[in-house]
């Protein structure tokens, strides 16, 4: 199994000044908090990056930061994805920059059927010179990568691993632990969902709560790794009511209004993406002072 992978990712934040310019310094403040809270690798230009708000320089400029301020020498993830199989072969055949793995969403918007996705797919790994970990989020893509095509999909020799967030429910995530490949990583794309997913079989989690809260997401993964249900349960415990907020006004809007409230960036977004309303962002800050 490419154990690097097994635990808790974190998909960083991408920190604003007022001019919605890259805040730098608050990337590195950020990098070294979850760094020292315990998590086990780092994701960039993910979707709560606001990734789409930003150039391919300024993508590129990010994960060499982050790159460069990694004390722990973490792995590291890269987002790279696509609706234009084409243009983001392309992108992979060029891309210079050594990761870890890259983090590669299913294409959006042109809705492609399950023979689709899976040629997109062949044709990404086959360009890219690291391994690629899979990325189903139907609820932003409108397409669902299903289990036959995950696992067909695992056979090839330069996919590692599922980040997978179909929904509300794991019994995607179970069907794909029952028949995977001994080596094949199946991480969770959903804070919520990590004990159920787990049981299910999962290897843990890419969070967006872990921006915030390192320690206590780590903590919950290392139990549930260990097979401690009840102390995995007690931990968890610690960031259930955060987590039933920070998603209230979508992402990343309720992970950066925390972090703002932690005093570790800014609470600036890019549009058309906008800061947390008045209220929740009180209540935010209320329930991290209670933790």
């Amino acid at each position: 199994m490419n154990n690097k992978f097994k635990g808790t990712g974190v998909a960083l934040v991408t920190p604003f000044d007022e001019n919605e310019r890259i805040d730098f310094e608050a990337l590195e403040k950020l990098v070294n908090h979850v760094s020292d809270g315990g998590v086990d690798y780092l994701v960039v230009m993910g979707t709560t990056a606001e990734s789409p708000t930003l150039s391919e320089a300024e993508r590129v400029e990010v994960l060499r930061f982050v790159k460069s301020k990694n004390k722990k020498k973490l792995p590291v993830v890269y987002g790279l994805g696509g609706n234009s199989t084409g243009t983001l072969v392309r992108q992979f055949q060029n891309f210079d920059e050594y990761v870890d793995a890259f983090l590669v969403v299913c294409p959006y918007y042109n809705r492609p059927g399950q023979e689709g996705l899976i040629a997109h797919y062949r044709a990404v790994a086959d360009a890219a010179k690291q391994p690629i970990i899979l990325y189903n989020v139907p609820k932003r893509t409108g397409v669902n990568l299903d289990t036959d095509s995950v696992l067909e999909l695992a056979e090839h020799p330069n996919i590692i691993g599922i980040k997978e967030a179909s929904g509300t429910h794991v019994e995607q995530a179970k069907q794909i632990a029952e028949r995977m490949p001994e080596d094949f990583i199946l991480t969770s794309g959903d804070d919520d969902l990590i004990i159920p997913f787990m049981e299910a079989g999962g290897h843990g989690v890419i969070s967006v709560i872990a921006n915030g809260q390192p320690k206590e997401t780590s903590d919950v993964i290392r139990a549930m790794l260990a097979g401690n249900m009840e102390e995995a349960q007690e931990e968890n415990s610690k960031i259930v009511e955060l987590l039933s907020l920070i998603f209230m006004e979508g992402n990343p809007t309720g992970i950066k209004a925390l972090l703002a409230a932690k005093g570790i960036i800014k609470n600036y977004l890019r549009l058309p993406l906008v800061p947390a309303s008045d209220e929740l962002y009180r209540l935010i800050e209320a329930a991290e002072k209670k933790i």
